[in-house]
């Protein structure tokens, strides 16, 4: 167990990694980071909107010690820091069922929009305790957690939207691009009817949760979404669409998002990034996994949005070439650790593992970045397997599980 968490938790791996999570689809590691690294005056043609230019702000100084104990204003369990098993167990849900977890993956997002889908239709869709999500799965998990009448807002975002939905080629001072146009998606999208609706469904017990990285304490955070929504106000409403953006801000590619706590009197600014830096995906904090106590859950389904396996790519011998299939390599490596560790943690506690991934035999052409027709054709793959029952496979017996919905 160790020796995988070793492996997952690599300085070069993750930063690697969360290079392509949320920007560039797996499947086409390497044209595409060509494609970010020359993306200058060839994708969006939006403009930002007037006075959007912001002045460099210094952030007031904190501590270590301020950031270990800062927490949310008015806000109570808001966040708990995600390797804490202790600060976990707050937060688990009040009723029984079925987890769902939402990986990264940009674009390929659209498979796990297609699955949830093709799983309603199917007529077998549970009703989830848990939903998490991080970077891309970030987005969808609100839709998710609240079942099926959001599964066409799902398709939408996957069927409709562009590159130039998502950033802007033109650099920030802390940043390659300036994803302004999708913060504005994400503030027409996640309204106060959506949170409502949210807090409702965190009063009967259950749980929606989002991964972030704080990059300050270099941690991973969980946000607790209900909690947040629960609050029903304007400062709610602030705090969970920037959540939100910040799982999906790769550092260096994204501005990271800030986000004000409090601790030992004095507010500040933290900064929140990918969370694929510190997971491809959440369920508990690795040690709950590893030790001997019983685990918070009998069932798990995992939606992983971009394929398995090592593929074979003659690479250019040139630096976006290097670069980008050497990106590919390590993010593929990275996220088959992740579940290994996983694999193992549910043999131990006997968790009922399902996981559903892009079928290595997919192989649509992407122009780019966001490629619609890419996206289309993706997001019906995942609704036909989610549709027949064949999206998820049993991770401990290696056969479908048919869209169980044991508890």
């Amino acid at each position: 167990m160790q020796k995988l968490r070793f492996s997952m938790s690599s300085l070069t791996a993750l930063t690697i990694c969360t290079l392509l999570g949320f920007v560039v689809p797996l499947q086409d590691a390497l044209g595409q980071a060509q494609r970010v690294i020359v993306i200058k005056k060839k994708t969006a043609k939006k403009t930002a909107p007037a006075a959007k230019e912001e002045k460099a702000q210094e952030r007031p100084a904190f501590s270590a010690e301020d950031e270990g104990i800062a927490v949310v204003p008015g806000i109570a369990d808001a966040r708990i820091w995600g390797d804490s098993a202790a600060d976990f167990v707050r937060l688990l849900p009040q009723v029984s069922g079925p987890w769902l977890a939402i990986s990264g993956g940009g674009s390929d997002g659209a498979y796990g929009g297609g699955v949830l889908a093709g799983w309603t239709q199917s007529g077998t869709r549970p009703e989830f305790a848990v939903v998490t999500g991080a970077s891309i799965g970030a987005l969808i998990a609100p839709f998710a957690f609240l079942g099926s009448r959001y599964d066409d807002e799902i398709r939408k975002n996957f069927t409709s939207m562009t590159a130039a939905d998502i950033f802007e080629d033109r650099a920030t001072r802390d940043s390659l691009f300036d994803y302004w146009p999708l913060k504005r998606q994400v503030e027409q999208r996640v309204t106060a009817k959506l949170l409502a609706e949210i807090a409702a469904e965190h009063a009967r017990g259950r749980r929606l949760f989002v991964a972030t990285t704080n990059l300050d304490a270099g941690r991973r955070v969980i946000w607790n979404m209900g909690a947040i929504a629960a609050r029903g106000d304007e400062k709610s409403l602030s705090l969970f669409r920037d959540v939100l953006l910040a799982s999906c801000s790769i550092p260096g590619f994204f501005s990271p998002v800030a986000i004000e706590v409090e601790a030992n009197g004095k507010r500040f600014q933290e900064m929140h990034g990918d969370g694929t830096l510190t997971t491809p995906f959440f369920v508990v904090p690795e040690t709950m996994l590893a030790a001997t106590s019983r685990a918070p859950l009998s069932q798990l389904y995992v939606i992983v949005n971009s394929k398995l396996g090592p593929e074979f790519k003659m690479s250019d011998r040139n630096i976006p070439g290097v670069l980008g299939r050497s990106i590919a390599v390590a993010l593929s490596a990275a996220l088959r650790s992740e579940m290994a560790l996983l694999h193992v943690g549910a043999q131990r506690h006997g968790i009922g593992l399902h996981i559903a991934h892009v079928d290595p035999a997919f192989d649509h052409p992407s122009r780019g970045p966001f490629d619609g027709k890419y996206m289309e054709a993706l997001y019906e793959v995942g609704v036909a397997a989610g549709k027949k029952g064949t999206a998820f496979e049993d991770a401990l017996a290696g056969t479908p599980s048919r869209g169980s919905t044991a508890q």
